[in-house]
């Protein structure tokens, strides 16, 4: 009796999001994303805009409704827009009804699938199968997984989602090698201030003064614990 009533309820769930709708979601966008410069709250914002357009057929949502859809603090999403303007993923266009003369915005996804076919042009032999589409070896995703093994296994423990925003940043945003953050861990670690603040520092620091190598990390600390004594 148990069963079916779980099995009810299954099906009446299933039923239930299958009346609700699909969204058609590029599939480079979601495979690619990271790889594309977009962070996650990018990538779900504009996957909600796409959702509001196709389902629930509201072009220009605002910001209290994106917000409240991806359970977000007041005012958060703002600047999380102008950049996506500001990139060219997105733009607000204007419209005016001819009928009545009122004036209404919208926002025009057509960037997104712009900068995916860009994106897609440069990869090698993109048009030529889908098989491209699939993640290729030393993958940016890839690094950030290495390191937050890494990283977990050095500090005995599970990391916050901030720890892991915070080495996505370092690769993706900053561009530090994969190297160059382990060999600051290891610094971290020498020094006995294990904790992610420290680390940064030391990254900064090595940015600072074009250290990029494993190489230039040992002269570089070679110098300055030379002129330490």
């Amino acid at each position: 009796m148990a069963m079916n009533e779980g099995n009810n309820a299954w099906a009446k769930g299933i039923a239930y999001g299958m009346g609700a709708g699909a969204v058609n979601v590029p599939y480079p966008l979601l495979a690619h994303y990271r790889k594309l410069r977009l962070n996650d709250t990018e990538a779900m914002l504009l996957i909600q805009l796409l959702a509001f357009q196709q389902i629930e057929r509201n072009d220009f949502p605002s910001l209290g409704q994106l917000e409240s859809r991806m359970d977000m603090a007041p005012g958060t999403l703002a600047p999380v827009i102008r950049g996506l303007l500001k990139e060219g993923w997105i733009s607000i266009d204007e419209a005016v009804d001819e009928a009545t003369g009122i004036r209404s915005e919208h926002y025009n996804l057509s960037g997104v699938y712009q900068r995916l076919g860009e994106w897609l042009a440069e990869q090698p032999s993109a048009a030529v199968s889908s098989k491209s589409l699939d993640p290729a070896p030393e993958t940016r995703e890839e690094q950030e997984r290495n390191l937050f093994v890494i990283f977990e296994k050095e500090f005995a423990r599970p990391l916050s989602p901030m720890e892991l925003e915070t080495i996505a940043g370092w690769v993706d945003q900053d561009r530090y090698p994969e190297e160059l953050i382990r060999l600051a861990l290891k610094e971290a670690v020498f020094a006995g201030k294990v904790h992610f603040r420290y680390i940064d520092r030391i990254l900064l620091e090595w940015s600072r003064n074009r250290v990029r190598t494993a190489e230039d990390v040992k002269t570089y600390t070679q110098r300055f614990r030379g002129g330490m004594r």
